[in-house]
C-alpha cells in the first residue's frame, strides 16, 4: 500500500466513522488498495443470521429508505414520488409480473457500512440481468429530487426461486460505484455495458442458503428486495430510516396452513 492509500483510508475511516472492530482486518494498513478496504469482509461472529425457520433476514447493514407493498407496478421511492416496476426490471415484463401487488424493500447502504449484501432467505439462482444506467447519488437528497431513481440508476438483477415464490435482489450502482461483484460471477461486467445483458442459470444448481453471501458492491450503494403477493409480511417494527444489520429478522414467510414445513424444498 502506498502512502497516499494508507492517508486516504485513514481519512476515510475518521470521516465516516468506520466500525473497525468488527472487520476480519482491523488494521486498515493492511489493506492492499481502497477498495480492499472498502469490501472488507466482517468477523464470522460479528452478525447473527437469525436461524427461524419461518424469518426473512435483513441481506445488508444500512438504513431503510422504504417498505411496504408494490402497489399495481408501483414502489413508493419518497413520501409521495414512487417508481415503476416494469422501469426498475429493465422493461423485463415476465420479471415485473412476479412482483406485482408484491412487497418490497429498499436499503440504503452508507459509506461507513459494511458493504457486501446476503441472501434473505434460501433460494436457487434462476436468473442475473445487468441493467445500464446512470450514476447518481442515492444518498437521502437524491431520493428526494430525483424522479424514478432506482430505475434510471445502473443495477444487477439476481432472481432466485424458493419456497415461497420468487425473489428479486437489487443492487443498484451510485455515484462513484458502477461495479457490483456477485460470488458465481466475479465482477458484472458486460462486454457491451450499454446494453442490457441476461444470464440464465436455471440448468445449475447454484443455492444459496438464508445468510449467505451474494456479492458486494465495489463501492456502495442501494439493494432493493422484490417478494410475490401474499407470500410474506414485514415486520411491524420495519420503517423508513430503521437501521439494520445483515442477519436480523426484518419479516415472515406466509404460507397456506397445507403448505406449512419444517424443512425447505430446496435442501
Amino acid at each position: 500500500m502506498g502512502c497516499l492509500t494508507r492517508f486516504g483510508i485513514k481519512k476515510f475511516i475518521a470521516r465516516y466513522g468506520v466500525n473497525m472492530r468488527e472487520a476480519k482486518i482491523n488494521d486498515y494498513r493492511q489493506f492492499v488498495t481502497f477498495n480492499d478496504f472498502f469490501t472488507r469482509e466482517l468477523k464470522s461472529n460479528a452478525r447473527i443470521i437469525s436461524t427461524e425457520f419461518n424469518n426473512i433476514i435483513s441481506p445488508v447493514d444500512g438504513t431503510v429508505s422504504e417498505c411496504g407493498t408494490i402497489k399495481q407496478d408501483q414502489l413508493l421511492q419518497a413520501k409521495g414520488a414512487y417508481f415503476n416496476l416494469l422501469d426498475l426490471c429493465g422493461q423485463d415484463a415476465a420479471l415485473a409480473h412476479y412482483f406485482e401487488n408484491g412487497n418490497f424493500l429498499t436499503a440504503y447502504l452508507s459509506p461507513k457500512d459494511y458493504h457486501r449484501f446476503h441472501i434473505p432467505i434460501t433460494g436457487k439462482l434462476i436468473k442475473m440481468i445487468y441493467v445500464p444506467g446512470k450514476l447518481f447519488s442515492v444518498n437521502q437528497s437524491s431520493v428526494n429530487n430525483v424522479p424514478g431513481l432506482f430505475a434510471r440508476n445502473e443495477r444487477v438483477i439476481c432472481l432466485f426461486e424458493t419456497d415461497i415464490g420468487k425473489i428479486a435482489l437489487i443492487a443498484v450502482g451510485a455515484m462513484i460505484v458502477g461495479s457490483v461483484s456477485m460470488k458465481w460471477h466475479g465482477i458484472v461486467a458486460p462486454q457491451r455495458k450499454r446494453k442490457t445483458a441476461v444470464w440464465h442459470y436455471t440448468d445449475q444448481n447454484i443455492v444459496f442458503e438464508k445468510g449467505d453471501e451474494v456479492g458486494h458492491f465495489r463501492l456502495g450503494s442501494t439493494v432493493i428486495i422484490l417478494t410475490e403477493k401474499n407470500k410474506m409480511k414485514w415486520s411491524d417494527a420495519l420503517c423508513a430510516d430503521k437501521s439494520l444489520c445483515v442477519g436480523e429478522s426484518i419479516g415472515l414467510k406466509c404460507f397456506m396452513h397445507d403448505q406449512m414445513e419444517k424443512q425447505s424444498p430446496l435442501k
